[in-house]
């Protein structure tokens, strides 16, 4: 006879588990909040809901990642987001330069898996809070969908980096939920009801050629009428699919967290109809051989709860790139909103400007209001929905991932709540401690206390002076303005001898320009201009500038349009110098110039943005005086970029074995040595569905080996491509010098290295 259990004596396995810090989130913010702190060596429970990591950037979603760069369309030089999240898209360029959604999936898992100090638990939602009092969280309670285990884990310190908030809206923290009124930041470019209410959800689709004859039935489902349905029918493309289609979004006038199911199931009609228009409407014959290869199971999620933290930034501080004493972070995405109706609007998909340079993103955004042991990470910081049309997207999340992190293995190993890092001289710490892990931290350079190297004599066998950039690349015609950014010192007047090509006698217009704000890369301070009859024929060509900068920064010799003139360029790349170009990115409303609606809030300026390698070659030139910049102190001043000078210790190219040495008087005790070298952070390195050109930076040094006083080897290094090199020596090294010896990455890119951290 078979005997049938009371129900209720049947329950879902139970686990406990006790950690110091719970991360809630396994998108790129948690992934780099998680990460971060188990490095400092606090244990970590990283909580995921879906089977890989990544959210937006996994393969579940397949949107690459944006950030500061903006994909190379504004003026935000050298602001690719460093520490961790650069380390990640630096191994994502070695391995996956092709963009493979799947392999990136792994770099990030095993990103995690490596780090013994993290238990990662992927298909596992928190759905309960355990509260230890009205502002501090005790546990979450989690279930696993697949192992069918109930999970109860309790923490020191949580973080909510789940996209929707389930932590904090559970724990009670406080949150907003669509845009505020115009009247309560004053922010200019607050939507009307009738533009905005939540950004929406997208799902991609990618197609492929199967090499003969596909038919396509599409399911009853499936948007019908797209020409009438779609009032932006006519951006379709065939041969478009994936991030092309962005602007497939819906679910701004719901409920975007209660409602995903019913926003999912609109975008899976519009994809499938789409397909269906696409492939049977007989508009596009060039599709027959072209097949549905992948479309998203899940949306890719916008907007949803933000949360109030002890500060929320607004459309002024972006825009006035206002600076804070609690710098922790930085963003540089425009502020980007959308209309609410989504695919269904005749509007343009987007309406987004730019601030002149990045902005500084404080410390008070990620630490909630109200729950005293609860960190905000990703889209859910404290920012006001105008704000967040800039700080939602992935890169400047992660960027903040790692400021939570940071902050919460300090708080466990101090026993201190989130809000004590506000204090205006613990920050400082915090700050600290995310330059040494590559934050930068706009303004604010590494301390050079505890670094031995600073107590050095510091030698090079050579340093760059930058008195020619080699005459020995091809034309450049001047269809667009084109510049030369350079480091340029105050109270010092300038010539430059330059070679052209002429096809006609023609006037040629000449500025040398500068920004307001020394540390942007906008171009918006005129020094002095000139034009220049010139006549037909190849010929060298000298500018003398008669007036000088204010102040020492990086300079703009700007070269106008004129397309009966081209430069000769140079195979030569140094770091901390490029050329840009006063071209157009469609993409990220750059049409050359920024001329936003009047009384929005933002600035009209002139884009002066890169062109991507191979192309983006430095204009060949003799510079008078010639750029001292590049000396060997550099390696001590704590910057590890590009900011208002090089920051670099650069070898002359004529240097057959370029050499950094420290001698002290005494002999000292070492136990680690750290290079920051230079990973080109101008280049936006997408990590997925971009068909990359390079697997290793060209500015990286490669290959390097460091000697001791004696000449013994103390570590070499061969094929290297990271930007951060910790080298944790075995045991203590007594000594009273160090060599490093480099190798010049080619024939045309010099050694260099940034920072030199010796403890």
């Amino acid at each position: 006879m078979i005997q049938r259990l009371d129900k209720n004596t049947r329950k879902n396995k139970q686990d406990i588990l006790k950690s110091e810090f719970v991360v809630v989130g396994g998108g790129l913010a948690g992934v780099c909040a998680a990460v971060v702190a188990a490095r400092k060596g606090t244990k970590v429970i990283l909580v995921q809901d879906r089977p890989v990591l990544g959210g937006n950037a996994s393969s579940e979603v397949r949107m690459w990642i944006m950030g500061a760069t903006s994909h190379g369309g504004n003026n935000n030089r050298w602001s690719r987001e460093g520490g961790l999240f650069n380390e990640i898209l630096l191994d994502n360029l070695y391995r996956n330069k092709e963009g493979n959604s799947i392999i990136f999936d792994t770099i990030l898992l095993e990103k995690v898996t490596d780090e013994p100090n993290i238990t990662l638990l992927l298909n596992t939602m928190v759905f309960e809070v355990e509260m230890k009092d009205k502002e501090n969280i005790n546990s979450v309670r989690a279930f696993n969908s697949q192992n069918s285990t109930e999970y109860s884990i309790t923490g020191k310190i949580f973080c909510d980096a789940s996209g929707d908030g389930i932590l904090g809206y559970q724990a009670g923290a406080h949150f907003r939920m669509g845009a505020e009124s115009k009247e309560e930041f004053g922010e200019l470019f607050t939507p009307t009801e009738e533009y905005g209410g939540l950004l929406g959800h997208t799902i991609y689709f990618f197609s492929k050629d199967a090499g003969k004859p596909i038919k396509y039935v599409a399911p009853k489902f499936a948007l019908k009428d797209i020409p009438t349905k779609i009032p932006r029918f006519g951006n379709i493309g065939s041969t478009d699919h994936g991030n092309e289609f962005w602007w497939f979004e819906y679910g701004g006038r719901m409920d975007t967290i209660h409602q995903t199911e019913e926003i999912k199931w609109e975008l899976w009609s519009i994809v499938y109809g789409v397909w269906d228009y696409i492939k049977n409407s007989g508009n596009f014959p060039e599709v027959e051989n072209m097949t549905l290869e992948w479309v998203g199971t899940i949306p890719g999620k916008r907007e949803s709860r933000r949360f109030e933290g002890h500060y929320m930034l607004t459309q002024h501080d972006i825009v006035e790139q206002r600076q804070f004493y609690d710098a922790v972070s930085y963003g540089g995405w425009a502020i980007d909103l959308h209309p609410a109706e989504g695919i269904y609007s005749a509007k343009d998909g987007c309406n987004q400007y730019h601030s002149k340079g990045i902005y500084d993103i404080p410390y008070r955004v990620f630490v909630s209001k109200n729950i005293k042991n609860l960190f905000v990470a990703g889209r859910l910081i404290s920012a006001s929905h105008v704000a967040f049309g800039s700080t939602r997207v992935m890169a400047t999340t992660a960027h903040g991932g790692q400021v939570v992190g940071m902050a919460a293995a300090l708080c466990v190993q101090k026993d201190l709540e989130p809000a004590d890092y506000i204090d205006d001289e613990k920050i400082k710490e915090l700050q600290q401690e995310l330059n040494l892990i590559g934050q930068s931290i706009q303004a604010i350079p590494i301390s050079k206390d505890g670094n031995l190297a600073a107590e050095a004599k510091i030698q090079c066998s050579s340093s760059l002076e930058l008195k020619q950039i080699d005459f020995d690349g091809l034309w450049y015609p001047l269809i667009y303005s084109s510049a030369q950014l350079l480091p340029i010192k105050a109270d010092t007047k300038y010539s430059f001898d330059i070679e052209i090509d002429v096809l006609k006698a023609t006037e040629f217009e000449v500025e040398l320009q500068g920004s307001i704000k020394i540390q942007n890369f906008t171009p918006d301070l005129l020094i002095e201009k000139q034009l220049i009859k010139l006549n037909k024929g190849i010929q060298k060509l000298t500018i003398e500038f008669s007036k000088t900068f204010p102040y020492d920064q990086y300079g703009f010799i700007i070269f106008r349009q004129n397309e009966n003139v081209s430069i000769r360029t140079s195979e030569q790349r140094i770091t901390g110098i490029m050329t840009a170009y006063n071209k157009i990115n469609k993409a990220v409303n750059n049409y050359g110039m920024q001329t936003p609606p009047e009384n929005s809030g933002f600035d009209s300026f002139e884009f002066w943005t890169p062109e991507r390698r191979p192309a983006g070659k430095n204009f060949a030139m003799n510079i008078t005086p010639s750029l001292n910049d590049y000396k060997a102190d550099n390696v001590i001043n704590g910057l590890v970029r590009p900011y208002i000078h090089p920051n670099a210790w650069v070898a002359d190219f004529e240097d057959n074995n370029p050499t950094l040495s420290l001698e002290w008087d005494t002999e000292k005790i070492i136990s680690s040595i750290t290079l920051f070298l230079d990973a080109d952070y101008d280049h936006p390195m997408e990590n997925v569905n971009w068909d990359h050109k390079e697997y290793v930076v060209p500015f990286m040094l490669k290959n390097y080996k460091i000697v001791d006083d004696k000449e013994n080897i103390v570590y070499e290094i061969t094929d290297n491509y990271q930007v951060i090199n910790k080298i944790i020596l075995d045991k203590p090294l007594t000594t009273k010098s160090l060599k490093v010896i480099c190798e010049h990455p080619s024939d045309k890119v010099s050694a260099s290295i940034f920072q030199l951290i010796v403890r």
